[in-house]
């Protein structure tokens, strides 16, 4: 445990460094294309089911219904005019690493749940996947991201719980920088 936050303080610092300009690019764009403000705050679930409030980069519109993307009829037509770009890069996610430095998050376990997702939230309990820090990525994030059903999240997630280790959140890591250069398992 100990090993593993010494690792994300590290990489934290490590990650602001080499991406502090390009946040500040990233945040001008958002306010320069869109009306309202770059950084979007929402209420996660963290370990032991506590809530958390996470930033992203905004890319939906400000009036969009606070829901999962996949419970939207057309979340497209909710983006804002780089939302899809920051999606696809997975830029919209560095402002996580405020999280990561503050110890709601770490850089590698399951995705941390909406505060409404009732029934991903009752799965992961019922299988004490929320005994683990959230992660900026995780295993089913390699896995299939915006494409898995719940019930394949969450058994990534048992796996991963299963499995954690050094090594195996380095090989996740590897994966996602994969993933996130072929922007794959994006839907919008």
């Amino acid at each position: 445990m100990l090993l593993k936050r010494t690792c994300d303080i590290a990489g934290v610092l490590t990650a602001l460094t080499i991406f502090a300009i390009p946040m500040v690019i990233v945040a001008l764009a958002v306010r320069a294309t869109s009306q309202g403000p770059a950084l979007y705050w929402s209420q996660r679930v963290g370990r032991d089911n506590r809530l958390f409030s996470m930033p992203k980069f905004r890319t939906m519109r400000t009036d969009t219904p606070v829901v999962a993307t996949h419970l939207l009829d057309d979340a497209s037509r909710h983006l804002t005019p780089i939302g899809s770009f920051l999606r696809k890069t997975s830029l919209d996610e560095l402002p996580q690493l405020w999280c990561i430095l503050k110890g709601d998050m770490s850089f590698v376990g399951p995705r941390p749940a909406l505060f409404n997702q009732d029934d991903l939230i009752a799965a992961r309990t019922a299988h004490n996947v929320n005994s683990l820090l959230p992660g900026l990525t995780g295993w089913a994030q390699v896995n299939g991201r915006d494409e898995l059903a719940i019930p394949d999240k969450v058994a990534f997630d048992v796996e991963y719980l299963e499995r954690r280790s050094l090594l195996f959140d380095l090989r996740i890591l590897g994966l996602t920088a994969i993933k996130v250069v072929g922007a794959t398992g994006v839907r919008h």
